[in-house]
């Protein structure tokens, strides 16, 4: 691999920074709110699967109540 100056690496990195395409507001609060969503059925989705296995396993070892 060749070596690049410091300079000249600095003056790559901004030429390839200004080709990515941002995204707008909208979009961001868009995708953010779609991620919690996802997060919160995801972690109920668990949490009750959680819950379930423990009693089976309780149930199956004999320590249920």
């Amino acid at each position: 691999m060749a070596k690049v100056s410091p300079l000249q690496f600095y003056r790559q990195v901004k030429q390839e920074v200004k080709k990515v395409t941002w995204p707008t507001k909208n979009e961001v609060i868009k995708t953010s709110i779609m991620v919690m969503i996802i997060v919160a059925i995801a972690s109920t989705f668990f949490f009750f699967v959680d819950q379930i296995l423990g009693w089976v396993v309780k149930l199956v070892l004999g320590l249920g109540e």
